[in-house]
């Protein structure tokens, strides 16, 4: 009996001993409870002791964590309404607030931290129109957000917002369509600004090459018929001055010209008298004389 007795009593000794010791890992930090009642929050990682069932510890991650909400939707200053999906990051800033505001759950901290979040969210679309949120305003309304929520978290809820991101901004489906149709017509007469702008162009480069072309046509012409008549006057002058060396050898290199045009084709036919003026060449050289 006394042997069970002294190995039931080094067991309840062991398991107390091992109860009042407690390990506080890499990254996290731990909240002692003595009876609910909170009695040390500064526990850094390594080994610790405590009182043997009197005393409980909390462990907290000491870590960044994220909050991803579901997307929600927010009315511009114009009354537009966009889907916001934004994300935060956060950590447990003060041990015993975090375990009187969620009893140390981080579901529950959550839970609590988003409608802080959203609520600082409405308030900064609210005061913004669309097109400043799309041309870069995001920054600006993410640090506005996290300042806002860091406060009231800190206060509220033992919690620090580290960052505050947002994702993207969308419209909802029936502004996106309206939106799209805006932009389509805006293209589209944009484009026939350009067809308009673009065929007048041609039609006034066509009208120009046109009058060039005519300008061109007539200068050739007119060169051409000068150069023609020039050359009519200098193969005038040229028979002049033939004719006046020798007459009849003019007369006759004549008559031999007309005699090639007329017979060239070797099919003529000619019906005249033998004596006939244009035949004279045709005649003996003793008559002739």
């Amino acid at each position: 009996m006394m042997k069970i007795g002294s190995i039931v009593v080094a067991i309840l000794a062991v398991l107390l001993g091992l109860n009042s010791m407690f390990v506080v890992s890499e990254g996290h930090s731990a909240l002692l409870l003595q009876f609910g009642r909170i009695v040390r929050t500064d526990y850094q990682p390594g080994l610790h002791f405590k009182l043997p069932v009197m005393q409980q510890v909390m462990h907290f991650d000491k870590r960044i964590l994220s909050l991803d909400a579901p997307p929600e939707r927010y009315f511009t200053s114009e009354k537009k309404s966009v889907n916001v999906d934004f994300y935060v990051k956060w950590r447990v800033a003060d041990n015993a607030a975090y375990y009187r505001a969620t009893g140390g759950d981080q579901l529950q901290a959550a839970q609590r931290l988003t409608p802080i979040v959203k609520d600082a969210l409405r308030f900064e679309f609210n005061a913004r129109t669309l097109p400043d949120l799309i041309s870069g305003g995001r920054k600006d309304i993410t640090e506005r957000v996290r300042a806002q929520t860091d406060a009231s978290a800190r206060k509220n809820l033992g919690i620090a917002v580290v960052d505050v991101r947002i994702k993207r901004i969308d419209l909802p489906n029936e502004v996106s369509e309206s939106v799209y149709k805006r932009m389509r017509a805006e293209r589209l007469q944009l484009a026939n600004e350009l067809r308009f702008t673009g065929q007048e162009s041609a039609e006034t480069i066509q009208a120009d090459a046109d009058r060039q072309g005519q300008v061109l046509r007539a200068d050739a012409q007119r060169d051409a018929a000068k150069v023609k008549g020039e050359g009519d006057a200098e193969a005038a002058a040229i028979y002049a001055q033939a004719y006046t060396q020798d007459p009849e050898f003019f007369t006759f290199y004549r008559s031999l010209a007309a005699y090639r045009t007329s017979f060239e084709d070797g099919k003529g036919v000619l019906i005249m008298k033998p004596d006939d003026e244009f035949l004279r060449y045709f005649e003996q050289p003793a008559q002739k004389r």
